[in-house]
């Protein structure tokens, strides 16, 4: 989206304003300054650009010549010769181009008193309108345009602003967006107004206007008795010379001392429309976007009297990076950057690094892999659970092989568990005689408790940490024992049926696939902060017990 304008350095009028509100709306810009100013409330200073280098700059640089521009703005063009140099740019553009829509919203009044001359204003309408998907303007600035154009009008009733709105839309536009704010007009107003002409009228608002919503109204200052209304005038599409008006109302708002609330509103109705919403539509867009951009208005003055509208009302900062080629698991990374030394005490653990020499006392892994036998029957129901809670069958299915997986593990012959139960001469019987160690009840109890209280997305973090563990220690050994003069021993290793399995690649296709659940779950349903808090709850708590069930091995608890 591209705005023609002059500067602010407050940042709450110009470019810098119509910049900001592009970003909210998830748009690029680009620009072209007709003016420098130096200004506060009391007035402005102004340093007028040259127009052949307002031109150089829509033509030559990468604003219309580089760039694959939807839509256009034009804010305080300041005389007839920067006028003419935007104009000539634009039509080369469109011819070259094609058309696309330019919101024709120059400053002919401001606060300050009157802008443009005459002369000014005429070269406007001439090269500009013409040019213009939609022309917006205040009612000061509709009634200085028109008496300079001879048709005087005096607006003081909402019927005089649709007259005005008519009669601007004769100058060339496709349609007209005169905006309210000095106008002040009742419910019954609104609702018994005729359109000059017969013509159609429609109301949209995005608050409520008719009754029963009196439960709304609890607890809030919802009662309203003075409207604004912002009025577009369009030709109709099924008549010839007939006009339809759409209303756009909302509450008239006490305070006067919101500054820059203009720019926004233009900026906003340009974005919507360079990704082709239809025009009464985009209206009602920006007007929302504006209207809650007054309404949130922030206090960055001195004066607290002194508010300035709020362009960045609706955007909230992620609390999960973006996925990128290069950092696929944001997620699962920031889990592990907020847990840094406690995950490393858990896949660094000495129990892992005794286990990776080959020393490690058999009593301790013997003691682990009967624990770790009781503890998957927790394990394979946390993943009952999340089956219970899925709503669609993919997921479904997905939990139940997990399940299967873990089954065929503890009880099937020939697997990693079982392979050392035959050595040691332990039978399915001596294993369902074990005693089960606190330290796995508690860890076992509460991931069954986790699952209960949460929902599918707590499930999946909360067996996330023993999935990704183990994934993490196996691969760290394997690439370990891979150096020259390494300290783990691979062959010969009484612990290697262990070490293959958490390296081997059917192990590390099942941590690919959980890492892709985990950062499907956060881009689908990208997480409020108290959301991800509980999520990261879940992830610490489970890498402690990890970390606590590998204590329980070394201490033979």
């Amino acid at each position: 989206i591209l705005t023609i304008a002059g500067t602010d350095p407050g940042g709450r009028e110009g470019i810098q304003a119509d910049l900001k509100t592009f970003a909210a709306h998830g748009c690029h810009g680009t620009s072209v300054v007709t003016a420098v100013t130096a200004q506060n409330k009391t007035g402005v200073l102004r340093h007028v650009l040259p127009p052949d280098f307002v031109e150089q700059q829509a033509c030559i640089t990468s604003t219309l010549k580089d760039i694959r521009v939807h839509a256009i703005k034009t804010g305080t063009l300041f005389n007839s010769e920067i006028t003419k140099a935007v104009a000539s740019s634009l039509k080369a553009h469109f011819r070259t181009h094609g058309r696309v829509p330019l919101v024709c919203d120059s400053v002919y009044v401001s606060d300050y008193g009157v802008v443009l001359s005459g002369e000014d204003v005429r070269t406007i309408v001439k090269e500009l309108f013409s040019l213009a998907e939609v022309l917006t303007l205040g009612e000061a600035e509709a009634q200085y345009l028109l008496n300079i154009e001879g048709r005087p009008v005096k607006i003081t009733s909402l019927g005089d602003m649709l007259v005005a709105a008519q009669n601007l839309l004769t100058l060339g536009p496709r349609a007209v967006l005169l905006k309210g704010g000095q106008t002040i007009v009742s419910l019954d107003d609104i609702l018994s107004v005729k359109p000059p002409n017969d013509a159609q009228l429609e109301i949209k608002s995005d608050f409520p206007l008719d009754d029963n919503i009196e439960i709304l109204g609890i607890g809030s200052t919802m009662a309203i008795k003075d409207h604004v209304v912002d009025v577009l005038c369009r030709p109709n599409s099924t008549e010839k010379d007939s006009f339809t008006f759409t209303l756009y109302p909302r509450p008239a708002l006490k305070s006067k001392n919101i500054q820059g609330a203009n720019a926004p509103f233009s900026a906003a109705l340009a974005c919507a429309l360079g990704n082709e919403t239809p025009v009464e539509e985009a209206v009602a867009q920006a007007a929302t976007f504006t209207r809650l951009g007054i309404e949130t208005a922030l206090s960055f003055g001195k004066e607290c009297s002194s508010l300035t509208l709020n362009h960045l009302h609706s955007t909230s900062r992620l609390i999960i990076h973006p996925k990128t080629s290069r950092y696929p698991y944001p997620l699962t990374l920031k889990f592990i950057q907020n847990t840094a030394s406690l995950w490393k005490q858990y896949v660094r653990h000495d129990f892992v690094v005794q286990l990776g020499k080959g020393t490690l006392d058999r009593r301790s892994f013997e003691h682990f892999i009967k624990q770790d036998y009781i503890y998957l029957k927790y394990y394979a129901r946390a993943y009952a659970l999340l089956a219970s809670k899925s709503n669609d069958y993919s997921s479904i299915c997905a939990a139940v092989k997990a399940i299967l997986g873990i089954v065929e593990e503890a009880n099937l012959k020939n697997t990693m568990h079982t392979s050392f139960f035959a050595q040691w001469g332990t039978s399915l019987q001596d294993l369902e005689r074990t005693p089960e160690s606190p330290a796995t009840t508690a860890y076992g109890a509460s991931l069954i408790d986790m699952g209960l209280q949460g929902d599918t997305t707590v499930l999946i973090m909360a067996v996330a940490a023993c999935l990704l563990g183990y994934g993490e220690v196996g691969l760290w050994l394997k690439r370990e024992a891979q150096k020259p003069d390494s300290w783990v021993v691979w062959q010969g290793n009484p612990y290697l049926a262990w070490m293959e399995e958490y390296s081997g690649k059917e192990y590390q296709a099942g941590i690919v696939a959980g890492l892709k659940l985990m950062e499907l779950v956060a881009e689908t349903d990208s997480p409020s902060k108290p959301r991800y808090d509980v999520w990261f709850s879940v992830w610490e708590r489970t890498v402690r017990f990890e970390k606590g069930f590998w204590d329980m091995a070394l201490s033979l608890s």
